[in-house]
């Protein structure tokens, strides 16, 4: 798995928002924070553009993230949101020129898409906060600091305490996976990913029981599981019932749903749809052990 260069002060972010519209104040909230930590910022003809959902048409948010891709001033492309929309417009991208000068793609929950192809393609990503939840500009938090932290080639580890549902165990492999209903939507196309050998994160946000039920059969049945080197599970949040209750809770269902495996599962890591959104380097060969604590060691080469 290629490594991109990583971050240096004076170095340029482009900023692109590949799906749901985003409001102006937020985007320049982000660069302001993105300048006053020493870089540049490039952000997309059409981030601000709009065409109902979408931040711009398909054509205009294709063409910011190719000129992204192309651009050899810029080291990362930070998507300013998710939603929906990333994968309208990835079969439109040609990744022939970030194949000769690779750089860092950033975001998570619908650029999950991106992660993923980037993985079949062979260069690491970086699943971590977005502008959208950006805090004001004269603030920080964990979720910038990781992802910077990993940005710029700095060591990221992590250690959580345990959770009730945790099974033990330590394990290594490269690490894949992202919002669990992209994941499912990319079942059977090209963009797909191999769990083979590898440690799969999870996360999800807003869905009913019975869908967190049935994406995880699904990731089951088509083999997903069955090679797995271990299972991390980010934030399992805002699910909601159908008219009748499930019975179960999300992480109850993927508790179930792995419970005939032996690799080691974490339950609760800090990534996903929280303000806690700690960055996660995907295709980095990863260290998990899961014990009384639960820690998690990306392996720089």
């Amino acid at each position: 798995m290629k490594t991109p260069p990583y971050l240096k002060p004076g170095d340029t972010i482009g900023i692109v928002s590949p799906a749901k519209i985003i409001k102006r104040e937020i985007v320049e909230n982000a660069v302001r924070l993105l300048e006053k930590r020493g870089f540049k910022v490039k952000p997309g003809a059409h981030v601000f553009d709009g065409e109902h959902y979408f931040a711009g048409t398909d054509e205009e948010r294709a063409a910011d993230f190719q000129l992204m891709l192309d651009d050899g001033e810029v080291k990362m492309i930070l998507c300013s949101r998710g939603g929906y929309g990333a994968v309208r417009i990835l079969d439109n991208l040609d990744f022939t020129g970030f194949r000769q000068n690779p750089k860092w793609v950033a975001g998570y929950s619908d650029i999950t898409i991106f992660h993923s192809h980037l993985n079949i393609l062979g260069y690491e990503s970086l699943h971590a906060e977005m502008p959208l939840n950006f805090p004001e500009s004269d603030q920080t938090n964990s979720a910038i600091e990781t992802l910077l932290t990993a940005a710029t080639g700095g060591h990221l580890s992590y250690e959580i305490v345990e959770n009730p549902l945790n099974r033990q165990g330590i394990c290594e492999g490269a690490l894949v996976g992202g919002n669990l209903t992209l994941l499912i939507s990319l079942l059977g196309s090209p963009s797909a990913l191999s769990t083979d050998g590898k440690i799969l994160f999870i996360e999800e946000v807003g869905e009913k029981l019975y869908h967190i039920d049935r994406m995880m059969l699904t990731l089951k049945r088509a083999g997903k599981f069955d090679k797995l080197a271990g299972l991390i599970v980010g934030a399992l949040n805002d699910m909601t019932e159908s008219d009748l209750e499930f019975g179960k809770t999300a992480e109850e269902i993927v508790f179930e749903a792995v419970s005939e495996y032996n690799f080691p599962v974490c339950f609760g890591f800090p990534a996903g749809h929280v303000p806690d959104n700690r960055a996660l380097i995907f295709g980095r060969h990863t260290r998990l052990e899961v014990g009384k604590s639960v820690k998690i060691d990306f392996i720089r080469k």
